[in-house]
């Protein structure tokens, strides 16, 4: 039964089986599926943004994501992101393999990328209630910021992990 449709997001109430046999009750959210890009600059430096982010009312570093638009893959929307968000194409868009964000109410799927050989770009524009501004860190300044906290988004913290432990 639909709890609650709109563009981006649907949030239903179903009845599962669990292994054992029991039967349940649950709430999913379905977001869609979604990218993270981690962009690589050149002498191992990485670009991060600091955006504005209203559900926690502050600006976080992150790593470029967004949604996959009806018909997009993955890789379309990772170039499109990166885009939108930091002003560079990628020469090179690395798969760092994908994770669920939170399986205990969400099957939402993110895509990981690490994308390399960065040129200017203007082919797409940030979306309007966006502000994002670039921030250029080195990979060890990157691990640190996870490690203390100053990165506290979870997406963006496994794309760092897969991009400079993987």
């Amino acid at each position: 039964m639909d709890l609650f449709r709109n563009k981006r997001l649907f949030i239903e109430r179903i009845e599962y089986m669990l292994p054992d046999g029991r039967t349940k009750e649950g709430v999913i959210a379905h977001p869609g599926d979604a990218v993270v890009v981690l962009p690589k600059c050149r002498d191992s430096c990485w670009h991060l943004i600091r955006q504005y982010r209203f559900a926690v009312g502050c600006y976080i570093l992150e790593a470029p994501a967004g949604k996959l638009e009806p018909g997009e893959s993955p890789v379309e929307t990772a170039k499109r992101e990166l885009i939108e968000e930091t002003g560079y194409q990628a020469g090179e868009l690395v798969e760092k393999g994908w994770i669920y964000t939170t399986p205990g109410f969400s099957d939402e799927k993110l895509h990981l990328f690490e994308a390399r050989d960065l040129s200017p770009s203007d082919a797409f524009e940030k979306d309007e209630d966006e502000l994002i501004e670039l921030v250029t860190v080195t990979g060890r300044e990157l691990d640190q910021m996870c490690l203390d906290g100053r990165i506290s988004d979870a997406k963006t913290i496994s794309i760092v992990y897969r991009c400079l432990r993987g």
